[in-house]
C-alpha cells in the first residue's frame, strides 16, 4: 500500500538539499543533489513509517499540500518547494530492512560437531547474539 506525504525542500545558501516533513514532528533529512534529497525523502518516510508500525504507533495524516506554508519551516535558504513523496513501506522493507543477508563464518570444527548433533539453528543463534550485542533482544 503507497504511503504519501507533503515534503518541503530547501536549496541551501552553500550547496545541498534539506527536506522536512511538517506533518511526522518535522522529520528531516539531506542529499547534496536534489536527486540525492529526494532519494534519501523516500528512505527517511519509509523508515520512520516502519518504525511507526513496529511501535504500534500511528503516524498523523498527510496534510493538503496547499495548507503547507513552505517558509514556516526553514528561514535560511537560497529556494524552496514542496513535493510529494510516495513510498511503498512493505515492499521497500522487504528490499532495504528485513532483506536478509548472507554471512560465512569460521568455528571450530569440534563445535560444529557438536552444534549440529544437537540440532542447532545456527542462523537463528548468530541473529540472537548480534541482537543481544546491538542491545536489541
Amino acid at each position: 500500500m503507497l504511503s504519501s506525504y507533503p515534503a518541503c525542500f530547501y536549496k541551501e545558501n552553500d550547496s545541498g538539499y534539506s527536506v522536512i516533513f511538517p506533518d511526522l514532528n518535522h522529520l528531516a533529512t539531506c542529499g547534496d543533489t536534489l536527486d540525492e534529497a529526494m532519494n534519501m525523502a523516500v528512505d527517511c518516510l519509509a523508515g520512520y513509517l516502519y518504525a511507526a508500525r513496529k511501535d504500534g504507533e500511528k503516524p498523523a495524516e498527510p496534510s493538503d499540500v496547499d495548507a503547507i506554508d513552505v517558509n514556516s519551516e526553514y528561514d535560511d535558504y537560497a529556494e524552496a518547494f514542496i513535493s510529494v513523496i510516495t513510498v511503498d513501506v512493505d515492499e521497500y522493507a522487504d528490499t532495504h530492512f528485513e532483506k536478509n543477508v548472507r554471512k560465512n563464518c569460521t568455528i571450530p570444527k569440534w563445535l560444529n560437531d557438536a552444534a549440529i548433533a544437537q540440532n542447532v539453528d545456527f542462523s537463528k543463534v548468530l541473529v540472537n547474539a548480534l541482537m543481544e550485542r546491538m542491545n536489541r533482544g
